[in-house]
């Protein structure tokens, strides 16, 4: 038997359980993975809550890594001993030991710990794949991202700033505020006590940014749309002050015909040379140290409970784990 988290109806903090479960022998393209370390994410919270819902009893948690174990038939892609590391789910991550599909695990360099593993797929990739392929961000572009002290949004500040972008970014704080600065953002709106829109215009001289980042949602999205120039984009990829309200296509129109898109790491990464070129983009840029990781708060697995309050009440910043 193997121990995890679990939740058997949606709700608070205090519907995580710790309990055993079994673990079958990997099937017909599967592995059986030994985590190391645990990601946590904030859409771990949805599904907890149900606001993303799921089929109950359910486990939670999208990215981990570790050491294959086992495989079963027709696996080609690792083999047991094979150091790995996964995010998009499926989901159940916050496990000591479980069964995955082999293509969803990417083999890890020497050089990435676990714990920069479980701390930075989820959130690298996702950065990967807003920066390069959602908006291709050039060098000599202004953007916003939100919640820039957050994991996403450390890991991009430092990916923006080798691309030659100048970054705009918003936090709760005066200490995030230089927690980002420190990371690279050239720019940081405190939005508690300054509108945002208006700084991003005086810093703009007036022109606005093509492209709005935003991972909070229902709070920023209105007065995201007023930063964009004509003709930009808004990427909505997250919702953690709640989801937006419904939009009147209208608003689009009058603001410049703007764009909009709602993006998800699950699409970008369906097919696996998708999954391993993001991985590996990823890869390359910590290799390059372009991008530092830092894991910025550890709890014991069975801690669950714990660390979702402490992400719900904006206690964290940058990337957290859990030990296994």
């Amino acid at each position: 038997m193997s121990k995890a988290i679990r939740f058997h109806k949606a709700g608070g903090p205090e519907v995580l359980v710790w309990e055993e479960v079994d673990v079958p022998a990997p099937g017909q393209g599967e592995a059986l993975v030994k985590h190391h370390a645990v990601g946590l994410n904030y859409i771990d919270t949805y599904h907890r809550s149900g606001q993303y819902p799921l089929p109950l009893p359910s486990g939670v948690g999208l990215e981990a890594a570790g050491v294959v174990e086992a495989v079963g038939a027709g696996v080609t892609e690792v083999q047991v001993g094979d150091r790995v590391a996964y995010a998009g789910g499926p989901i159940g991550a916050y496990a000591e030991r479980r069964v995955i599909p082999a293509h969803r695990l990417v083999k890890m360099p020497a050089s990435i710990s676990f714990e920069q593993g479980a701390a930075m797929m989820l959130q690298g990739m996702t950065t990967e794949y807003l920066l390069r392929r959602t908006y291709r961000v050039k060098a000599g572009d202004t953007v916003l991202f939100h919640a820039a002290a957050g994991g996403v949004g450390l890991i991009a500040c430092q990916w923006l700033k080798a691309l030659g972008a100048t970054v705009i970014g918003t936090v709760g704080s005066d200490a995030k505020a230089e927690l980002a600065k420190a990371n690279g953002c050239d720019h940081p709106i405190v939005y508690t006590r300054e509108n945002f829109t208006q700084r991003v215009k005086e810093i703009t001289g007036g022109k606005g940014v093509p492209v709005v980042y935003d991972s909070v949602g229902k709070d920023t999205f209105a007065g995201s749309l007023d930063c964009l120039q004509p003709l930009g984009l808004m990427v909505v990829f997250g919702a953690a002050s709640g989801p937006v309200p419904p939009v009147d296509l209208g608003q689009l129109a009058a603001k410049g015909s703007l764009f909009l898109t709602r993006p998800t790491l699950m699409t970008y990464t369906a097919k696996r040379e998708d999954l391993v070129a993001s991985a590996n983009a990823l890869f390359d840029v910590v290799g390059s140290g372009k991008v530092k990781l830092t894991v910025n708060q550890k709890y014991a697995l069975q801690d669950a409970r714990q660390a979702h309050i402490d992400l719900e009440g904006r206690k964290t910043t940058g990337s957290t784990i859990f030990t296994v």
